[in-house]
C-alpha cells in the first residue's frame, strides 16, 4: 500500500500538499489514453491485513452511489451524465446475486449523484445539469415523485446527497455554479463543462445578502466566434455583467454552496449551513454529527486559485464556511494561493464577511476530489467512528497541474485528530494513479462508499475510466464497478 498521509494541522497539511500540486507539469501522459475493455483484478488493490476486496457488479455506466433496502440488497444509481458532456439515461439498478442488475427506475435531470433508502423508499439527488436540481422519491415499484424542485445546480457543481438524519429528515447539498464565484470561459468547454452555452444567465446565488467589493474580471468571450472578443464579469452575476463597489447581492434559499434539511413530509428545504464550494458527500457519525466533504478550488477560469485541497467539515447549523474568499478556513489573499503566472494572489470579492469561517476536520490532497463519505458503526468490520472517503482522483490538467496522480483510492479519517490513512489503494511501485494508468485491473475512480446495514462490509462505487487530454475530458461508458470490502477474520484496528 502506498504511504499513508498524516495531517494534524493546516501547517503540516500545506507542506504535505506540495507532493500533490506544483506549478510545473509532471509530464504524465498515460492518463490521457485508454483502450477498452477495462481489466478487473482485485489482486491489484491493497487493503489492510484481515480484509479482502472483490468486484460485485461490473459494466456500469457512470455509477455514483449505492444504498441498501431493508433486506440488505444493494442498489446502485447510474448518473446519466459525466463531465466530458456525455449524456446517457439516469437509472436506479438493483444488483442481483449473480452480479447482474434489474432496472428499477429511469429518470431525468442528470447527473444523479446520490441515493439513500429511507423509510421504505429510495431518495435520489438529481444533480440538475439539465432542468435544475431535484430530490425525488422512488418507491420499490419504480414510481418516481419529485419532492423538491428548482434547485440552483445548472453549473459546474450539482445537487448532492442525500443522507438520512437521526431526526428522520433528509439532508442534501447544492454546489456552486463556478470555480471561485465568477462565471468564466472555463464553463464553456464543449469537451469538459459546457453549461454556459445552455444557461447563459446562470450564476452563483448567496444564501444571505452580501456586499461586493466590485472586482471585475475581463476574459475571452466564448459566446462569439471572434477570438479577440472579451467580456467583463463580476461576482455572483451572469457572465458579461460587471459589478460596482458596495453593490448588494440579495440572498435567497435555495442557494449555491450550501447544505439543506428537508423535514419529513416537507417540500421546502431549510438552510443548514452555507459558504461551501462543492459540498459533495454527506454522512452522520454514530454520535449523530453531520459531516460533509468539500471539493476545493481549481486553478482555472477568471479567478483561478492555486493549491486548494479538499476538506472534511463538521457541519454547524447556521455557520458560513468561507466561499468565495476562504479556502479550508484560510483567506485566499495569501501568497500560497497565487496562481502560476500571476503577480498577486486572489483578492477578496466580498466587502464584508458574514463571520470568520471554522477550520476543517481533515485536509485531503489538492485535486484529490474527495467525494463520498460514510462512517463505520463498528460490527464485524471494525473501525467504529472512523470516516471512510472515496477519492475520485485528479482531473489534471483541466483543474490544475499536479506532480503525480492524486487520489484514486479510499481513505479512512479519524475525525478526532484529522489523521488520514489509505484503506484501499492500487498497488504500484511509482506515484500511483488509476488502474488504466498503471496497466492493472484495480481501482479507477472511487466516487462513493457505503457500509451495508449490519456494518459487515464496505461497498465502493467506482465511476469507471475517465481520461483527461489537455482541457478535454473523455469518460468511458460501461467501465464502472461496484466493489465490496469485507473482513476475513484477522482485522487491523479496533
Amino acid at each position: 500500500m502506498r504511504s499513508d498521509l498524516l495531517r494534524r494541522s493546516a501547517f503540516v497539511t500545506s507542506a504535505l500538499l506540495l507532493g500533490g500540486c506544483f506549478h510545473l507539469t509532471a509530464g504524465d501522459k498515460t492518463r490521457e489514453e485508454f483502450q477498452p475493455p477495462r481489466r478487473i483484478d482485485p489482486a491489484a488493490i491493497a487493503v489492510p491485513d484481515g480484509y479482502r476486496i472483490e468486484p460485485i457488479a461490473t459494466g456500469l455506466t457512470y455509477p455514483t452511489s449505492v444504498t441498501f433496502d431493508d433486506q440488505g440488497t444493494p442498489y446502485v444509481i447510474e448518473a446519466g451524465y459525466s463531465y466530458g458532456e456525455d449524456f446517457t439515461e439516469p437509472r436506479l439498478l438493483r444488483i442481483n446475486p449473480d452480479g447482474g442488475h434489474t432496472v428499477v427506475a429511469k429518470g431525468a435531470h442528470p447527473p444523479w449523484t446520490g441515493v439513500v433508502f429511507h423509510q421504505g423508499a429510495f431518495y435520489v439527488a438529481e444533480g440538475g445539469t439539465e432542468g435544475g436540481g431535484r430530490i425525488v422519491r422512488i418507491t420499490p415499484d419504480g414510481t418516481l415523485t419529485p419532492i423538491v424542485s428548482g434547485l440552483p445546480s445548472l453549473g459546474d457543481h450539482h445537487t448532492n446527497g442525500p443522507a438520512a438524519g437521526p431526526d428522520g429528515a433528509l439532508y442534501f447539498s447544492v454546489g456552486t455554479a463556478t470555480n471561485a464565484g465568477v462565471v468564466g470561459p472555463d464553463s464553456a468547454n464543449a469537451e469538459s463543462i459546457n453549461w454556459l452555452s445552455r444557461d447563459a444567465g446562470f450564476h452563483d446565488i448567496p444564501c444571505r445578502d452580501i456586499t461586493l467589493r466590485g472586482l471585475n474580471f475581463t476574459s475571452p468571450d466564448p459566446r462569439t466566434p471572434a477570438p479577440d472578443d472579451t467580456a467583463t464579469t463580476g461576482a455572483f452575476v451572469p457572465f458579461g455583467t460587471a459589478t460596482k463597489p458596495d453593490q448588494v447581492i440579495r440572498g435567497r434559499v435555495p442557494c449555491s454552496g450550501a447544505v439543506f434539511r428537508l423535514a419529513p413530509g416537507a417540500t421546502s428545504p431549510e438552510l443548514v449551513a452555507w459558504g461551501f464550494r462543492n459540498p459533495y458527500g454527506l454522512a452522520f457519525s454514530p454520535e449523530g454529527q453531520l459531516y460533509v466533504t468539500e471539493n476545493g478550488h481549481d486553478e482555472r477560469g477568471s479567478r483561478p486559485i492555486f493549491g486548494a485541497g479538499d476538506y472534511l467539515w463538521a457541519v454547524e447549523p447556521g455557520r458560513w464556511y468561507g466561499f468565495p474568499d476562504f479556502v479550508g478556513g484560510r483567506a485566499v489573499n495569501q501568497e500560497w494561493f497565487k496562481p502560476s503566472g500571476q503577480e498577486h494572489p486572489p483578492q477578496f470579492l466580498l466587502a464584508e464577511h458574514p463571520a470568520p469561517p471554522p477550520q476543517p476536520v481533515a485536509f485531503f490532497g489538492v485535486h484529490s476530489s474527495s467525494n463520498g463519505v460514510d462512517f463505520s458503526r463498528g460490527g464485524t468490520f471494525g473501525h467504529r467512528g472512523l470516516a471512510f472517503v472515496a477519492q475520485f482522483g485528479d482531473q489534471a490538467p483541466d483543474t490544475g497541474k499536479v506532480m503525480s496522480p492524486v487520489g484514486y483510492k479510499v481513505v479512512r479519517v479519524d475525525v478526532g485528530n484529522g489523521v488520514i490513512q489509505d484503506f484501499a489503494a492500487n498497488k504500484d511501485k511509482g506515484n500511483g494513479g488509476p488502474a488504466s494508468h498503471l496497466g492493472t485491473g484495480g481501482l479507477e475512480r472511487p466516487i462513493a462508499v457505503r457500509f451495508n446495514p449490519d456494518n459487515g462490509a464496505l461497498y465502493v462505487v467506482d465511476f469507471g475510466v475517465m481520461t483527461v487530454l489537455g482541457k478535454d475530458i473523455k469518460p468511458y461508458r460501461e467501465t464502472g464497478v461496484l466493489w465490496r470490502i469485507t473482513p476475513t477474520g484477522k482485522k487491523e484496528g479496533p
